[in-house]
């Protein structure tokens, strides 16, 4: 289709200040290069294993979930139906059985009143940071590095977010206090600290249970709400020894726990969750998230949330139970890859990485900056793809490290896939004087 020609131009001068940020491009830019060689093996995608997709699934979760309602709500099948096809509740029609699932899993006790329905986490996050930015003087804290989610919805929300430094086992507590009590001295009203304490996207680490602990009581003491993200603490190396979800320790009321079932669930149902019970005008914080998102999606599709909660009826609330060979799958995959860079690059100076529990990242560090023109070089030139970290760090960041990701991959990819990694790095390692020319540098130089 061709455009048209003469037609007014649009200044961008008017629009909102977010779509020119550095991060905002991030996803397109991967998107682009993955799209330009899609025969290159990826590790960049964060996404779950599609080996065990079956398109009868959703056909059978829709009639566990169906004759649920017509069981143990005791609708007529007009009500059955009504449920399915018309626009629904704005907090969602599955709140009942999120908060059943949250029990079995995480042993969190959910009033099914506090939670929200939304279109994926993405909704979730940006419906919370919504409603807590009232002025200019809010602010957010977030750990550096940071998922890019974050920090999108943040610049669409208008939040500053404040980067707390995160360590080998998360957040860096005494800099968080720090550094919230510096922003508030300056004239700052720090609403909330977002934080994954399972498996963090994107450095694949996660915080001690004593760490848990005591971020809580800085919660507590300092009056500071808690975002917390777990996408990923499912997928354990040893599931029996998972630990405990804030929300499942918080006694104060400080944690709003964001929850997704794209991981383990449906991805394609696109259908998240916010567990907001604190106390608000009268009501709960989840009352004001579904005001926004009233004018924002007006509900979560039903037919979507009907086929997360027939997963959910049918496996007998535990989302662990329905991810046994999924889980499997990733701890295999992580095993393997941490061992094939062990083999590769054990006697690589400079070159490390961190070996993670479970989830679906890796970070490897390397002895030169890894730029997006090295990302394309080595999708061009050696077929394989990662994600550069510095997108995880904001704009006029440089980084060292890649992210690579161990979801997706079949055992055969994997090993091709760290064949042509090794191949991509050692060619840039010192003492290599092989040519760049994408990067317009020697592969040599340390920068």
């Amino acid at each position: 289709m061709q455009i048209r020609e003469n037609l007014a131009e649009l200044s961008s001068e008017p629009l909102h200040a977010s779509l020119t940020a550095a991060s905002m491009e991030s996803m397109n830019l991967l998107n682009n290069i993955a799209g330009t060689y899609p025969e290159a093996v990826s590790f960049a995608a964060g996404r779950p294993y599609e080996g065990f997709f079956d398109t009868d699934q959703i056909h059978e979760y829709l009639k566990v979930f169906t004759g649920y309602l017509r069981s143990e709500r005791g609708m007529t099948e007009q009500q059955v139906s009504r449920t399915l096809l018309q626009y629904g509740d704005t907090k969602g029609v599955i709140a009942e059985l999120i908060a059943r699932n949250l029990a079995v899993d995480e042993g969190i006790d959910a009033d099914p009143r506090s939670v929200v329905v939304t279109v994926g986490f993405q909704e979730a996050l940006f419906l919370v940071l919504r409603a807590l930015r009232a002025d200019d003087r809010d602010a957010l804290l977030a750990p550096s590095p940071t998922y890019v989610g974050l920090s999108g919805a943040a610049l669409l929300t208008d939040l500053p977010v404040l980067p707390v430094p995160s360590g080998e086992q998360g957040l860096d507590l005494g800099e968080l206090v720090s550094l919230l009590r510096a922003a508030r001295d300056a004239g700052r009203r720090v609403r909330a600290c977002y934080v994954t304490p399972d498996f963090a996207n994107p450095v694949g680490i996660s915080m001690t249970v004593a760490d848990r602990h005591r971020l809580l009581e800085i919660a507590a003491s300092e009056r500071l709400l808690l975002l917390e993200d777990n996408p990923y603490g499912l997928f354990h190396r040893t599931p029996d020894r998972r630990p405990p979800t804030l929300k499942s320790l918080d006694t104060d009321g400080r944690v709003v726990y964001l929850g997704s079932f794209a991981k383990s669930g449906v991805a394609g149902a696109r259908v998240g969750f916010a567990v907001a019970d604190q106390p608000v005008g009268g009501g709960l914080l989840a009352d004001e998230l579904s005001k926004i998102k009233s004018m924002l999606t007006v509900n979560t599709s039903p037919i979507a949330q009907a086929v997360i909660g027939g997963k959910l009826i049918a496996n007998d609330f535990s989302l662990v139970a329905a991810n046994t060979r999924e889980t499997a799958v990733y701890q295999s995959n992580l095993t393997q890859v941490l061992e094939g860079l062990a083999k590769r690059f054990r006697d690589c100076d400079g070159v490390s990485w961190n070996e993670p529990d479970g989830g679906f990242f890796v970070v490897v560090t390397v002895p030169f900056t890894v730029h997006d023109a090295f990302l394309e070089h080595a999708a061009r030139e050696h077929g394989v793809l990662f994600t550069p970290m510095h997108h995880f760090f904001g704009a006029g960041t440089d980084s060292r490290q890649l992210r690579l990701s161990i979801s997706t991959l079949t055992p055969e990819r994997i090993e091709e896939g760290l064949d042509r990694l090794a191949a991509a790095i050692s060619a840039r390692l010192p003492g290599n004087t092989a040519t760049d020319a994408t990067a317009g540098i020697a592969t040599g130089a340390v920068s």
